[in-house]
């Protein structure tokens, strides 16, 4: 979980890492893969194959029903099995309605259930609830951690909301374009990676630096540097 106010960073951080946007200098390396160095056409390729989104807006195409517009983030994997992804987030009796017919909740939904059905190693989220009460805005990311754990992606989230952070298990702090803090939020444990250490270059004033833990290798790498932690993690720097 990446934590702050309005203009800290934090969504320019999550475009960096995820490949959306290049840095001014500094590496994003994924599992061994020093994705700044990738053409525009392997960079689209990686992000087709490896990442999954999920915006503040919804996204969706009106003039599309729920299983039109999640089966077009199938196509993209070549995934036939997209109704299964429709049914886990709670929408099977939806499939025919559009997105005007649905609610704020039911539409993000529809997001997640598009963003999953291509299948991501990474899941990056920008503030998604941030157009929904905390009830529903708890209600969809129940829906994200529960397909989480049936898919085994990792979850990058930004948000400025204190009581969904407390979801996350690790929050990672922002403040002026710098990271200030990072914790393990179920150990309180607090990493010396993160602390005092790690600038963001935004808008040209901060020395950048990038980490990346993924699901399967739990590597993190910084300036081109790998280190890695474990889930009792003693962090290498």
């Amino acid at each position: 979980m990446i934590l702050g106010a309005s203009g800290s960073g934090k969504s320019t951080f999550l475009n960096i890492i995820s490949g959306l946007e290049s840095p001014d200098r500094g590496t994003v390396s994924y599992d061994g893969t020093d994705i700044t160095a990738l053409s525009d056409e392997k960079l689209t390729a990686f992000r087709k194959e490896h990442n999954g989104f999920i915006f503040q807006q919804y996204y969706l195409l009106p003039d599309m029903n729920v299983e039109q517009n999640v089966k077009m983030g199938a196509d993209l994997a070549h995934n036939k099995d997209y109704k299964s992804v429709i049914q886990a987030v709670g929408l099977g009796d939806k499939l025919h309605k559009y997105p005007s017919q649905l609610s704020g909740g039911q539409q993000q939904r529809v997001s997640v259930a598009w963003a999953l059905a291509k299948k991501p190693k990474v899941l990056f989220l920008d503030e998604p609830t941030r157009a929904l009460d905390e009830s529903t805005g708890r209600q969809v990311l129940d829906y994200i951690r529960k397909l989480k754990d049936q898919y085994g992606f990792t979850i990058v989230m930004v948000t400025h909301n204190l009581n969904i952070a407390e979801m996350a298990k690790t929050v990672i702090r922002m403040n002026s374009g710098k990271i200030s803090q990072g914790k393990r939020t179920h150990s309180s444990q607090y990493l010396s990676l993160f602390c005092g250490i790690a600038h963001l270059l935004f808008c040209g004033a901060f020395h950048w630096l990038c980490l990346v833990q993924t699901a399967h290798t739990g590597t993190v790498a910084f300036e081109g540097q790998p280190a890695r932690y474990h889930q009792s993690p003693q962090t290498q720097t």
